[in-house]
């Protein structure tokens, strides 16, 4: 049974759910490792050390150019990249798992948008009610924290660093999705830390940190995990169009809800689990409904 559903779906979804795994641990670690005391930007500057050492060995294994065939949007994904990741990290040291997850995850939508003006792509109506009901997902799991007269629970600036690394996230996949005509995906990988480590450091400026052993082995774990994730959004890229692969990304949404519950002792509340639940229909809805 379990062959015939793997079979039924297409390559990119595992791509997809691989990908939205190696984020959720990611982003663990990243919170795990900033209660350590380890500033975002050095937690940055150290992803950017491990997944660009992971590249480069992987770039020479494969034989091929280290420095690709689009240089002008290679640069530029790694330059939008660096900077939607520095505002995610802040969300997701600044906010609860989850609802830094949930806003991170407003990408599909910007993606789907820019995919039809940049990338000319039809919308699917399977997509569309992945998004529409991910939405409904998302409001509902943030309107504890949203309603006025209860006072609003969360720093603004928490909340739009959360948005704007959504919409970076998007402009950057709509990048990767043009690049993966031209270049390998590795090369592809390993400009966005050729790009983040001397941005992160130069705006690190005298912040720096001495890790602990502890700290150091995160450090190490979110560089890991990021290029897995890495590596499965942009095979994911690859082999399907930019707006339906990007909309599975929100299953991340409940790796982080169990991780969260889990590890930090963040009881998911009743909003949450609906929100979740929407959430997995949606993403459901994408993957079984034929075009």
């Amino acid at each position: 049974m379990f062959t015939t559903i793997k079979n039924s779906v297409p390559i990119s979804v595992w791509y997809m759910l691989i990908s939205a795994l190696g984020f959720a641990l990611m982003a663990a670690c990243v919170k795990e490792v900033s209660g350590l005391g380890i500033p975002v930007l050095e937690i940055v500057a150290a992803r950017a050390i491990v997944s660009g050492m992971i590249s480069y060995a992987d770039i020479k294994r494969k034989k091929i150019s280290l420095w690709g065939n689009n240089k002008t949007l290679l640069i530029a994904r790694g330059t939008v990249g660096t900077f939607a990741l520095m505002f995610v990290y802040y969300a997701v040291t600044t906010l609860p798992l989850a609802e830094a997850t949930v806003l991170q995850y407003l990408h599909p939508v910007f993606t789907a948008i820019l995919a039809l003006f940049f990338l000319k792509e039809i919308i699917q109506r399977s997509t569309i009610a992945c998004i529409v009901m991910s939405l409904i997902g998302l409001v509902i799991m943030m309107q504890p924290n949203l309603q006025i007269d209860s006072g609003f629970q969360y720093p603004w600036l928490s909340i739009g660093a959360g948005v704007l690394g959504a919409f970076g996230s998007a402009v950057a996949y709509i990048i990767i999705k043009k690049l993966t005509k031209t270049d390998d995906s590795s090369v592809i990988i390993f400009y966005f830390p050729l790009i983040a480590l001397p941005i992160s450091i130069i705006l690190l400026g005298n912040d720096f940190v001495m890790p602990t052993l502890a700290a150091t082995g995160l450090l190490i774990l979110i560089g890991i995990f990021t290029q897995v994730g890495q590596v499965g959004l942009t095979k994911a890229l690859h082999c399907a169009d930019a707006n339906k692969a990007t909309a599975y990304a929100y299953v991340q949404v409940l790796f982080s809800v169990f991780i969260g519950w889990a590890y930090f002792s963040e009881v998911p509340v009743v909003t949450t689990i609906m929100g979740g639940t929407f959430i997995m229909f949606g993403a459901l809805i994408n993957v079984l409904w034929k075009r």
